[in-house]
C-alpha cells in the first residue's frame, strides 16, 4: 500500500474510533483507566481529565518523562480526544499552552467537546498531519506524542518537523511502538496491524537516527521489556509481542550554549548532529 492508502486507511480507522464505530486500535478486555493505569497514569491524573478524553489509544506515558514546568507551550502529536493534552495544561497552568495536532475531524471535535466540558481555557486543538504541522518555527518547550508515529509513513518528516517547531533548548517526549525483531510477512501486510500501531513500528537504531539526522541531540530510546503482556492484549495469539515493544523516545534541540560542544562544525545546518 502506497503512503496516500496508509493515511487515509488511518485517517478513516481513528474517525471511526472517534465516533464509537470501532474499537480502539489497542483494544484489550481491560477498562480504558485499568490500562491508563498499567502505563504509568496515577489516578488523580485519571480524575482529572473530562470524560470522554481516554479512547485507550496510548502505549505509555510521556508525561512521566517530559517534566512540563509552569508557563510552558506544548504540543501534542497526533492528540485524539486530548488525554494527554488536559494533563499537560494541569502541568503548564494557567500561564501555559498546549496545543493539539489531529488531522481526523472526528477526533478534533471531539476533543473541542471535552475542552468545552471543563473549561480549558490554555488547551486548542488543531487540524493537520505531524508530518506538516500548522504551528510556527521554535514555538514549543515540550513536544509530545504517544503511540502516533508508527503510525505515519514518513517518520523521519515527523521528526524534522518536531525540531522545526521546539525552541532552542526544547524537549521531545514520546511513548511509541518499535521494532524488536522484523516482522513477517503477514503480519507486515496486515491492514489491521497497521492501524493497530504494530506494522508501521520502525526499529529503535531507524528512530535514533531520524533524530539525529534531524539535529536533536542527548537521544535516548528506551525499550520497556515489561510492555510484552500488553501489547500480547492487543492480538492476542498471533505473536506480535516477539516483533515490537513499547518504548520512551527522549531527544533535545540543542540550545545556544551548546555551540562550543560543536564548534569545529559551525558550518553546519545542526549542532553535533
Amino acid at each position: 500500500m502506497d503512503t496516500t492508502g496508509i493515511k487515509e486507511m488511518v485517517r478513516s480507522r481513528y474517525g471511526q474510533i472517534a465516533a464509537g464505530t470501532a474499537s480502539s486500535c489497542c483494544d484489550t478486555a481491560l477498562p480504558f483507566e485499568k490500562q491508563a493505569q498499567d502505563y504509568g497514569y496515577s489516578a488523580e491524573e485519571l480524575a482529572a481529565i473530562p470524560e470522554g478524553a481516554n479512547l485507550g489509544l496510548g502505549c505509555g506515558n510521556p508525561q512521566a518523562i517530559a517534566a512540563m514546568k509552569p508557563g510552558e507551550i506544548v504540543v501534542d502529536l497526533g492528540s485524539g480526544a486530548g488525554f494527554d493534552c488536559f494533563l499537560a495544561a494541569r502541568a503548564v497552568g494557567p500561564t501555559g499552552h498546549v496545543i493539539g495536532v489531529d488531522m481526523t475531524h472526528e477526533m478534533l471535535a471531539r476533543a473541542r467537546e471535552n475542552a468545552a466540558k471543563v473549561g480549558a481555557a490554555n488547551v486548542e486543538f488543531r487540524l493537520g498531519e505531524i508530518e506538516h504541522l500548522p504551528i510556527a518555527d521554535n514555538t514549543a518547550d515540550v513536544i509530545l506524542s504517544n503511540c502516533v508515529v508508527n503510525l505515519v509513513p514518513d517518520k523521519a518528516q515527523v521528526f524534522r518537523e518536531a525540531f522545526r517547531v521546539l525552541k532552542e533548548g526544547g524537549r521531545l517526549a514520546i511513548s511509541d511502538v518499535v521494532n524488536i525483531r522484523a516482522l513477517p510477512a503477514d503480519l507486515a501486510a496486515d491492514r489491521e496491524l497497521v492501524c493497530g500501531c504494530v506494522a508501521g513500528a520502525a526499529p529503535a537504531t531507524d528512530v535514533e537516527a531520524w533524530l539525529r539526522a534531524a539535529g536533536f541531540r542527548d537521544i535516548r530510546v528506551t525499550i520497556k521489556q515489561e510492555s510484552r503482556d500488553m501489547i500480547e492484549s492487543w492480538a492476542p495469539g498471533r505473536g506480535i509481542e516477539d516483533y515490537v515493544a513499547s518504548a520512551i523516545i527522549e531527544a533535545r534541540k540543542p540550545a545556544a550554549g551548546d555551540a562550543a560542544c560543536c564548534a569545529p562544525k559551525a558550518e553546519a545546518k545542526t549542532c553535533c548532529s
